[in-house]
């Protein structure tokens, strides 16, 4: 800080000190390697005009803020987004570039960032350009800098995809990724015998097999994998097993009918076809009919752990459903089990969907000060019908903004945090013991309760209250922590879904213990028909058809 200068008497009061944050983008990472490159060059000119301003109390902050090798289309740039948090933590005065396109070439994305730093009152200021946001006019000649930029830009877009539409219609390969079955040489897509066999194979075993999820099994056994495809990294990626999207993909890629795709239509190629026409057109009938045979999908999701439910081996539980006597029931099955790849399967590979995500409400619900986020979605699952198991809220927004991710298994599930789930219940993940209920509850045809000749025999009731008070006790001991179900099942040297199903017995309705103790149960009603009951009381007696 200079010292102030003296006009007359009166002394000038000494400039604040200015925190200047210098951006700087390249939009390709070709010379990054390079002791000066084009990242330095701009931080170079920046700092220079920090220290022809040194006067004002313009200082440097040490912090860089590269990014090298992303475009200014975007705004997902890491160094920007470490910028934006400082700025919105206030940490920054001024941010400087080389142009004005190094921070973004949108006009609408420039809109928002400007009125970002508006909030915080921080300047922008383009060394080369000569303005900054702090003037009317530097406003009117950067808004005009953006739109021609951006005019420049999409005009750019617009004749190459002109010239890549007018490519394809003359047939000709304008690059991308190459099928399976073809290699590229001078341009041109050429036949791959050996890969254009595992082509034809597919399209023959689609027919023999009827569906993609026998095709993704049959594939599976006999060891057909995707391209193995080197980088220029030196890595390699492919060499797996197909999975439902590629593999339906391909079976109907028209270019496999030596035809060129764009958009929504086809034209004939220059490159020679690998499947007949009357095996890809059976194939595509077959594809028709079997959708025809699923449910059509209805707007939206219903499904609230969508994207955040996983099996403990790292597979995706995706959202199913199935009707049967006129009621929807909701699951989550392991993305695993639906390609087809049993042996990849967690320890559970389905589960009910309205149980796990009652589960996991009840658990935010508890952990204090949740409520005003769980409300809507707990009201939801409780007033879901019976059997309809229709959903829990949607849509809720704050289980995805408050849920990282969600891990299942046969015996607990595992909560990990976001990062406002962590600063809201002070704890990154949960560990909650919990023991999904069977969805395929047994049912049959039981007599009247108050039938004074169907009661429970003595040795089945002292069998059942024992179980009871078992489960119990069991129950109490994971409560207070001291065991875990895989403990009590090697102690009691019982299988863990053994030890799940005496477990169940805890849940019972009063009305169904009282009924036991007093042997008023009817006779049709053993311990095995007890397991695995629903958590709800009435629903329970609903099952048991008792009054």
């Amino acid at each position: 800080m200079r010292t102030p200068r003296r006009r007359n008497v009166t002394s000038a009061p000494a400039f604040a000190t200015l925190r200047c944050a210098i951006y700087t983008r390249v939009s390709t990472d070709n010379g990054l390697d390079q002791d000066f490159n084009s990242l330095d060059a701009q931080r170079e000119a920046c700092e220079s005009y920090i220290k022809s301003q040194a006067h004002e109390g313009w200082r440097l902050v040490p912090d860089p803020f590269d990014d090298g090798g992303f475009s200014g289309a975007s705004l997902d740039r890491p160094a920007l987004t470490k910028l934006l948090d400082l700025v919105d933590r206030g940490r920054i005065d001024i941010i400087l570039v080389y142009k004005v396109d190094r921070l973004t070439r949108s006009l609408a994305d420039f809109a928002k960032l400007v009125e970002r730093f508006d909030a915080k009152q921080v300047s922008f200021v383009s060394v080369t350009q000569s303005f900054n946001t702090t003037s009317s006019m530097g406003r009117l000649t950067l808004n005009m800098l953006l739109s021609f930029a951006q005019f420049e830009r999409e005009v750019t877009g617009e004749r190459i995809r002109d010239k890549i539409a007018a490519s394809k219609k003359r047939g000709i390969w304008v690059g991308g990724t190459v099928p399976l079955g073809y290699r590229v040489e001078d341009r041109h897509l050429i036949v791959d015998e050996q890969e254009a066999e595992t082509v034809r194979l597919v399209f023959d075993r689609y027919l023999a097999c009827g569906s993609l999820f026998r095709l993704l099994i049959d594939l599976r056994e006999r060891g057909v994998t995707t391209r193995v495809r080197p980088l220029a990294t030196g890595k390699t990626i492919g060499g797996i097993p197909f999975t439902r999207g590629p593999l339906a993909y391909l079976l109907q890629n028209r270019v496999y009918l030596g035809e060129v795709n764009h958009h929504d239509k086809s034209y004939t190629g220059e490159h020679k076809s690998i499947v007949v026409k009357d095996v890809f057109d059976r194939v595509q009938a077959l594809m028709v009919a079997n959708g025809r045979k699923q449910e059509p999908a209805r707007p939206g999701s219903n499904a609230l752990l969508k994207d955040l439910l996983f099996d403990d081996r790292g597979n995706r539980m995706m959202p199913s459903s199935a009707k049967k006597g006129g009621l929807r029931y909701r699951y989550y099955v392991s993305r695993a089990l639906m390609e087809g790849a049993a042996s990849l399967v967690g320890s559970l590979g389905r589960v009910s969907a309205p149980a796990i995500e009652d589960a996991v409400i009840q658990t935010l619900s508890k952990l204090g000060n949740s409520q005003q986020h769980t409300d809507k979605a707990t009201k939801a699952a409780s007033t879901q019908p019976s059997g309809d198991q229709q959903n829990v809220n949607a849509q809720s927004p704050d289980v995805h903004s408050l849920i990282e991710r969600v891990i299942i298994s046969r015996t607990r599930f595992t909560i990990i945090f976001s990062r406002d789930g962590k600063d809201r219940f002070d704890v990154e993940r949960l560990d909650v013991d919990w023991i999904p209920r069977s969805s395929k509850p047994q049912r049959e045809i039981l007599p009247p309760t108050n039938d004074p000749n169907h009661r429970m025999d003595s040795d089945t009731r002292k069998t059942l209250l024992a179980a009871i008070a078992t489960s119990r006790l069991w129950i109490d001991e994971l409560v207070k922590g001291k065991v875990d179900i895989d403990a009590i099942a090697a102690r009691e040297k019982r299988s863990v879904r053994g030890v799940q199903k005496i477990l169940s017995l805890a849940f019972l309705s009063p009305r169904i213990v009282r009924a036991a103790l007093d042997g008023s149960l009817p006779r049709g009603i053993s311990m095995t028909r007890l397991f695995d009951l629903p958590i709800d009381w009435r629903q329970q007696h609903e099952t048991l058809a008792i009054i």
